[in-house]
């Protein structure tokens, strides 16, 4: 279980947290939902250490997790909304960037590991392409399996619809369900309410002040 309490987050002139309190249940998808400059994608970078919490808790199975060292915590795997695959390195090569630079694992147990997420997601004939080369939903599941690389124990998805055709934003909610399936914990940022709904355990609408 999550919870996070009294979140402060001020930028310049505009808080965009202030005294805010959740609880996330284990294996449960929550989608939080409003238009722009609510903070949604701000709490999911809160979240994986991108961006810095002002002040609040974070608890974590009724553990305190370090607000100021979240980033190497991997509490939350980050699917961004645009991918952010590096265009010059495989699909596989983006995949085991990370682990091997940040947790130490080495590039054979890091290669492994990927083509196992790979293979999980149908991607396995794609692992030595460049991203240009795929397609949107393809992007999608591959962003994915960069998250779950790091064995976080959220996955947080910003926008992980926007600008994707009918077709491939099914493909996206079947991946949720499925990974909900598993027992995993999820947190999807979206503005589209339908899509929320579908997916969803829990609902949590944000409006910006």
């Amino acid at each position: 279980m999550l919870e996070l309490k009294n979140v402060f987050k001020n930028f310049g002139q505009k808080v965009i947290f202030h005294d805010f309190s959740l609880t996330i249940q284990d294996g449960e998808v929550l989608a939080i939902v409003g238009p722009s400059g609510g903070g949604k994608t701000t709490l999911l970078r809160m979240l994986a250490g991108l961006e810095t919490m002002d002040a609040g808790e974070v608890i974590y199975n009724g553990k305190p997790v370090p607000t100021n060292h979240l980033e190497t915590e991997n509490l939350l795997g980050f699917v961004f909304q645009d991918f952010q695959l590096f265009p010059h390195m495989t699909v596989l090569d983006n995949l085991i960037l990370s682990p091997t630079k940040t947790m130490g694992m080495t590039k054979s147990d890091a290669t492994d590991k990927a083509l196992g997420l790979l293979k999980r997601l149908g991607l396995s004939e794609h692992a030595n392409v460049y991203p240009s080369s795929l397609s949107g939903g393809q992007k999608q599941r591959v962003a994915l399996a960069r998250a779950m690389m790091i064995d976080p124990e959220i996955i947080g998805y910003d926008e992980p619809t926007s600008a994707l055709d009918p077709e491939l934003r099914q493909e996206v909610e079947n991946l949720i369900k499925q990974n909900r399936e598993t027992g995993v914990t999820q947190i999807v940022v979206t503005h589209d309410m339908t899509f929320a709904e579908n997916i969803a355990d829990n609902i949590l609408r944000v409006n910006p002040k």
